[in-house]
């Protein structure tokens, strides 16, 4: 399907459309001195490129011909196949940035019934992937990278229990459950992997199916010793500068103490810590928003785009944003690096998939773990959909975010570390 077709079958065409029902978008003039966009046309801009970007996974899978459709692009000259893996890892993501839009209530308005048919098509989807008939039958236990993409689907299944759990029928339950306890045959990586194994265990554990509590509290404490300082976490023995803080372990962290928690009252007062924590690096991820929508390309796996700010959109999810951070100003600056990224001409295939790159087709900036499916982490921007439309974070008007009001010249205050002795004990 070529693109200017699979945005036709959407109702709209292009990022200069609109959905229908919601005023035209703005264009990236918004965050170039132009007027700005208003809080609704922010809403209607999210939610059009949320679904330009995994409307072709969730449409090729539910009709069983992902794995048929879907290129494997990786890193000029890389040495590992990922024809094996992708198709989980682009399904996992996206389920992991969706899921909290898809349990919106049902309602009436051209949203609602956008909602509701990629919601038919990720639980179709669902069945899909685990159906040991189905020729979309995704690999949960061959080589290392299944538990990754695995835990990213439990994490959608934490995000969403009632439509990616409770809803499926009685078979795709089963099947289910079974591929996520098959991936317990894959030894984690010494780092974040850990997460994964954990992240796993919670989702069945929030499925009501036996689940292995060892695993669990042995990656929670292990983060608990990485713990550096102010907001961060190294991801394994050495600490290296990315955004795996983001990507991975503060938003992991956050839903299995969650589960946990609720489990057994012990991890109470981990969460409590766990919280402020997260809270220091909602912030740090804030000021890292430049005035003009861009951020440092620092670290791995750069080309998972805007997923880079999977945590400060999970706060603003959670509303649980820093003191002194407003949901207005979260929804501005993520809208300025949406907009920002999505400039790129050539960010799609002509079939409307993701290349690898960050500001458009940059291959080169991938690593050989890198693959199309890999890049789906980017829906984890959209978490914020997941607020109704009435929810102050998409009803205040735009608000400037920090960098931008610092280097317009007014006078905030200071920027403070979180210290180990201002933490609660765990």
């Amino acid at each position: 399907m070529r693109r200017r077709s699979f945005l036709k079958n959407l109702g709209w065409f292009g990022l200069g459309g609109s959905l229908p029902g919601v005023p035209a978008l703005q264009d990236a003039s918004a965050i170039r001195g132009a007027r700005p966009a208003t809080a609704a046309e922010d809403r209607a801009y999210w939610i059009e490129t949320m679904v330009r970007i995994v409307q072709p996974v969730l449409e090729h899978l539910a009709a069983g011909r992902l794995r048929a459709q879907m290129p494997v692009e990786t890193k000029p000259g890389a040495d590992r196949d990922r024809a094996a893996v992708t198709h989980l890892e682009a399904f996992g993501r996206t389920m992991a940035g969706i899921a909290p839009w898809l349990a919106l209530p049902p309602d009436g308005t051209a949203e609602g019934s956008l909602r509701a048919r990629l919601l038919r098509q990720a639980q179709e989807g669902m069945t899909r992937a685990v159906d040991p008939a189905s020729p979309d039958r995704m690999n949960f236990t061959e080589g290392g990278q299944p538990l990754v993409d695995a835990a990213f689907l439990a994490h959608a299944i934490l995000r969403a229990p009632q439509v990616l759990w409770a809803d499926l029928d009685a078979a795709t339950q089963r099947h289910l459950a079974e591929a996520l306890t098959s991936t317990r045959v894959i030894r984690p990586a010494y780092n974040n992997w850990i997460l994964f194994t954990a992240m796993v265990e919670a989702a069945l554990a929030r499925m009501g199916q036996p689940w292995d509590r060892v695993r669990v509290d042995l990656a929670l404490r292990k983060m608990q010793e990485w713990y550096l300082g102010d907001g961060h976490y190294s991801d394994g023995p050495e600490f290296h500068w990315d955004y795996y803080n983001s990507f991975v372990i503060h938003p992991f962290l956050l839903d299995i103490l969650d589960v946990v928690a609720a489990e057994d009252g012990r991890y109470a007062a981990m969460r409590a810590r766990q919280q402020v924590i997260s809270r220091r690096y909602a912030a740090i991820l804030e000021r890292l928003i430049a005035p003009d929508g861009t951020y440092p390309p620092i670290g791995r796996s750069i080309t998972y785009r805007f997923g880079a700010f999977q945590l400060l959109a999970q706060m603003a999810l959670r509303r649980d944003l820093p003191e002194g951070v407003t949901p207005a100003q979260v929804r501005s600056g993520l809208t300025a690096v949406i907009r920002r990224t999505m400039q790129a001409g050539d960010l799609f295939d002509a079939d409307g998939w993701l290349r690898l790159g960050l500001y458009g087709h940059q291959p080169d900036l991938a690593e050989g773990y890198i693959s199309t499916g890999s890049l789906y982490l980017c829906s984890v921007v959209f978490l914020p959909l997941g607020l109704p439309p009435d929810d102050p974070f998409w009803t205040d008007p735009p608000a400037d975010w920090t960098a931008r009001r610092i280097w317009q010249g007014e006078d905030l205050p200071n920027d403070r570390a979180l210290y180990h002795r201002d933490l609660p004990d765990a």
